[in-house]
């Protein structure tokens, strides 16, 4: 037998040992039927929305993301600096919530450099405690929407640390306008002259997630005390009957997707 004939004789072999397991499987769970549980999110524990919230310190909590940052990094770190103090405040649901778990946030999602960690975990906090808007209340939307604009528009970054790992005065400052990692990241290297990996870049996206808590802190606040009131003033899909930012030249030039011209 040669080596082509062997092999095609393995694979027909293991296709029939994987076909005959999947069948196997198949008939054990025909007889197991309504035995096996269903996964489903909607109706339970904590599907109840709003989750009980107090106000908190903007400082403290840029302070606590500050050095949260360094641990799990930006979305991780805006995300914990406001969970953490309300499991001590509060207790359950938050004592059970994995906050760690978005540590993938990181770097514009597992580095991939698209919407920043910073605004993306703010966005999952104000949800998390208003609830999503298909459960009554628009206000977690709202203020999803305000951090993505004032992230975009801000001069970052905002916040400066009481102890700073890097001295102030090599963090310079830019505008993204834009909430994408790549954009924001990207622009304050090319003013800063400086690399990924440097001591102040690093700093600098600590700083602007501390940033990001102190001003999400400000906008649940607001909430709280029933004075909240929306600013976004963008909205692509209503302006331009598509998704999407209001830089998107900069990047696309002409390659700008556009929606067509009959639904």
């Amino acid at each position: 037998m040669n080596q082509e004939e062997k092999c095609c004789k393995d694979v027909s072999r293991r296709s029939v040992l994987v076909g005959a397991g999947a069948l196997a499987a198949g008939t054990a769970l025909a007889h197991l039927g309504g035995m096996l549980p269903t996964a489903a999110a909607k109706g339970g524990k904590t599907e109840k929305w709003p989750w009980p919230y107090v106000k908190l310190d903007p400082v403290k909590t840029a302070e606590i993301c500050y050095d949260e940052w360094y641990r799990v990094f930006c979305g991780g770190a805006v995300i914990n600096s406001v969970v953490s103090q309300l499991r001590e405040k509060v207790g359950e649901p938050y004592t059970s919530f994995p906050s760690d778990s978005f540590t993938f946030l990181e770097g514009g999602q597992v580095g991939w450099g698209t919407i920043c960690g910073s605004p993306a975990g703010a966005n999952i906090v104000a949800n998390l405690i208003i609830g999503p808007r298909i459960a009554g209340s628009p206000d977690g939307h709202h203020i999803s929407a305000d951090i993505m604009q004032w992230y975009s528009e801000a001069n970052m970054p905002v916040f400066q640390p009481i102890n700073p790992r890097v001295d102030p005065a090599k963090i310079v400052k830019t505008t993204s306008q834009s909430p994408l990692c790549h954009i924001s990241v990207g622009k304050w290297m090319k003013e800063a002259g400086l690399s990924l990996k440097s001591a102040e870049r690093k700093d600098r996206c600590a700083r602007v997630a501390a940033s990001t808590a102190y001003r999400l802190v400000e906008l649940l606040n607001a909430w709280h005390d029933g004075t909240y009131e929306p600013t976004n003033n963008f909205s692509a899909a209503s302006d331009f009957g598509i998704t999407g930012q209001f830089n998107c030249m900069e990047c696309h030039g002409d390659d700008v997707p556009e929606p067509p011209t009959s639904s």
